[in-house]
């Protein structure tokens, strides 16, 4: 009779506990958990950019000092580099990209959101082109500030825009929501990763506002199924 007690009060306390609650709602970029993006997986990709033809007149160094052997691609309605990934945390102060985090802060970017406040770096995933030169203008080809890219690394599919600008003969760097969510280490001092990162911008698109990082989402799918004639 005691164990039956005890049982019949565990069952009582069980339907009078609190339902458990429902799970929260996917993140829109996918968590730096998720696998890929939904129907366009890194191998799609990675095939559509397996050769290069060289749209840059010359070629990008991945960090000062280091020899200049990356050339911009081109394949089809896309342009595409692969590089290291650099972590920018420039744009509005937030808890992890600020002057006391990043030596190399910058309080602004080269495009604004649509208040006209500077990006956040913490949480807007963007990519970093070169500035225009002799070497390449992104310009050139159907690229600006709010253009959609996928970013390919170890498995995984991110859809990014083009939030800033950075060295004339430098490539190869992204925010730290950008790291975060492909499971690259995102500290502005000592995160990154020297190789094995694959940029492909989409030409002619764009996301409007650009802080809107679900609709670079929408859009980076639906271009992606494109670029691998998945449509």
């Amino acid at each position: 009779m005691h164990f039956q007690s005890l049982t019949l009060a565990a069952a009582g306390a069980a339907l009078l506990a609190p339902a458990t609650p429902p799970p929260d709602p996917p993140d829109p970029m996918g968590g730096p958990e998720a696998h890929i993006q939904a129907g366009v997986s890194a191998a799609d990709l990675l095939a559509k950019v397996r050769h290069c033809t060289a749209v840059s007149k010359g070629r990008y160094r991945s960090d000062s000092g280091t020899s200049a052997t990356i050339p911009v691609c081109g394949a089809g309605d896309a342009v595409f580099w692969k590089a290291d990934m650099d972590i920018d945390c420039d744009g509005q102060s937030t808890g992890h990209c600020n002057s006391a985090t990043d030596p190399h802060f910058s309080n602004s970017t080269a495009f604004q959101q649509s208040d006209g406040r500077p990006l956040r770096a913490e949480h807007l995933p963007f990519i970093v082109v070169p500035t225009p030169s002799g070497i390449w203008d992104y310009r050139a080809h159907g690229i600006r500030g709010g253009s959609v890219a996928a970013v390919v690394y170890g498995g995984r599919v991110r859809y990014a825009v083009v939030g800033d600008v950075g060295p004339r003969g430098i490539i190869g760097e992204a925010s730290y929501a950008t790291a975060k969510a492909l499971g690259i280490p995102p500290d502005p001092r000592r995160g990154g990763t020297a190789s094995g990162v694959t940029y492909i911008v989409f030409k002619n698109s764009r996301v409007k506002p650009i802080e809107d990082a679900a609709a670079a989402v929408t859009a980076g799918e639906r271009l992606a199924k494109k670029f691998v004639g998945a449509e």
